[in-house]
């Protein structure tokens, strides 16, 4: 995926327009530490499986060395139960890179668990509370059309 010149959605003039964006989609009604957990999860599903999303190490002046992280912004939303829906719906319609996270999985203790809370409810009966998605701009951008920046 290449860079242009252009700015990207962080308003800094000097940095790069990406080609592609990662979104989080969170449900608008979620506590604090329910979002940023939410957050978290949802994006290591994008970087686990997609390695382009991911830039290079990091090293400070001393040249101790840190893990890489996303190339590019993560930009973060919500919306109402319905926003989600329809959001999920489109990004299934597109088949794009996606992570989800279900209600249910507030009340499960580890992955395996969390894995089986998903598989046991329909697609369309899923109690979403987060959608990440990745993809060009214009298909992200009508994925999560109808949400609005996170504040």
């Amino acid at each position: 995926m290449n860079d242009t010149n252009d700015t990207n959605d962080t308003n800094d003039m000097n940095a790069p327009r990406f080609d592609t964006k990662i979104a989080v989609l969170l449900r608008f009604d979620l506590a604090v530490w329910q979002r940023l957990n939410v957050t978290s999860f949802l994006v290591s599903g994008l970087g686990s499986q997609l390695p382009e999303v991911i830039g290079a190490p990091y090293e400070d002046a001393d040249g101790v060395g840190y893990l890489p992280m996303f190339r590019q912004p993560v930009l973060v939303f919500e919306g109402t139960r319905e926003v989600l829906a329809a959001a999920h719906t489109r990004a299934l319609t597109r088949a794009l890179p996606r992570a989800i996270f279900t209600a249910d999985l507030f009340a499960t203790g580890h992955d395996e668990a969390n894995r089986a809370a998903v598989r046991a409810v329909p697609t369309p009966d899923l109690d979403l509370v987060g959608l990440a998605v990745y993809g060009a701009r214009n298909g992200v951008d009508k994925v999560v059309k109808g949400a609005r920046m996170h504040p």
